[in-house]
């Protein structure tokens, strides 16, 4: 397969730069597994969809403000830094920019000196290993000195960063939101579980590699990203409970889905998969011919040609109806990528 396989055409206007007033306003497409038609409704109808005994699994992963806006020490020329994973107390890996003459042992200084830092270490793929230095709580300096990292296709300011966290965000760590989760109020959860739906909440910190483009023409020679995740033992009995008593594990977002099919296992004696409480990393690539293990639907955003993330929803719907699906949903207008309109494939 090449990456060319995954291209579409988006208009430029089509990508959202703000999120709307309402989460559960966006539109959202319902993309049959079965094979029959598209439909069109908005977010809040989900509910039409599921139906008791089912499993609901969301990433409770929390958006840190892991953008830092400083200068070098001794140049004093700007740079920028955003914390990828966190390795022990003070110490991160990050991707810097400009990155080439940041070597180790040059030291960065962010909102005049409160912040201080120093380059340990340059890793093969040019992120940085970098020691901080500061007074206080480090929760309370970033949340002072950070700002949001929204996605480079995001040009507009976010006026409330809040509208980057779901509602249910809950574990520091994230680089990234797990955008099909915003679309959810507390409200339309609680409708949700009382249809008799489970909410299982695991937790995936996303990281670099769901935005670094695909490069290579192959996409089996693409390298992803570690990414830490966790399942806990309550989630796991609720995904497991769910599948022995023939209910639907929906995944809400690419994160959640790659996290649940990671922890996934084969068990001999129920001879099925199976998951169990867990923190690891994964660096689970999904493409067309992957067979899931635990996913039975997902609910997902509109992602950018040629990501891993369109070629993960066409391992599940196939590439070609998931195109026509983004074709049809570039004809009707709706809105793209972290802060657009959502689709639900079951």
């Amino acid at each position: 397969m090449k990456k060319t396989d995954f291209y579409y055409e988006l208009p430029q206007e089509l990508i959202a730069q703000d999120p709307l007033s309402v989460r559960s306003s966006s539109r959202l497409m319902h993309v049959p597994l079965s094979g029959e038609r598209f439909t069109h409704h908005i977010f809040d109808e989900i509910t039409g969809f599921f139906k008791a005994g089912d499993c609901l699994v969301l990433n409770d992963t929390k958006v840190i403000p892991a953008r830092l806006l400083g200068q070098k020490e001794e140049t004093k020329g700007a740079v920028e830094l955003l914390l990828l994973k966190r390795i022990s107390d003070n110490r991160w890996e990050t991707l810097v920019r400009p990155g080439k003459k940041c070597r180790p042992g040059v030291r960065l200084s962010f909102g005049d000196g409160k912040l201080k830092a120093e380059i340990e270490e340059v890793l093969p793929d040019g992120n940085r290993i970098v020691a901080f230095d500061f007074d206080g709580i480090w929760e309370e300096v970033l949340d002072e000195l950070g700002q949001m990292p929204l996605p480079p296709y995001i040009t507009h300011h976010l006026e409330d960063k809040n509208r980057y966290q779901t509602v249910y965000a809950k574990n520091d760590g994230s680089a990234a939101a797990p955008t099909a989760g915003l679309h959810f109020t507390k409200e339309l959860l609680a409708q949700i579980e009382a249809m008799g739906v489970k909410l299982a909440y695991v937790t995936l910190h996303v990281g670099l590699g769901t935005f670094r483009p695909v490069k290579e023409e192959d996409i089996l020679d693409h390298h992803m990203h570690t990414e830490m995740y966790r399942v806990s033992k309550e989630a796991a009995d609720i995904i497991n409970e769910t599948k022995s008593s023939g209910g639907r594990v929906i995944c809400v977002g690419t994160t959640s889905c790659r996290t649940i099919e990671s922890a996934a296992v084969f068990d001999e004696a129920e001879d099925r998969y199976v998951i169990r409480p867990c923190s690891a990393d994964t660096d689970i690539f999904i493409y067309p011919g992957y067979e899931f293990k635990l996913l039975d639907g997902l609910i997902t955003n509109f992602h950018l040609p040629e990501s891993t993330l369109i070629m993960l929803v066409s391992a599940l719907a196939g590439r070609e109806r998931v195109l026509a699906a983004y074709e049809e949903a570039v004809k009707e207008r709706y809105r793209f990528f972290s802060f657009g309109d959502a689709m639900i494939l079951i």
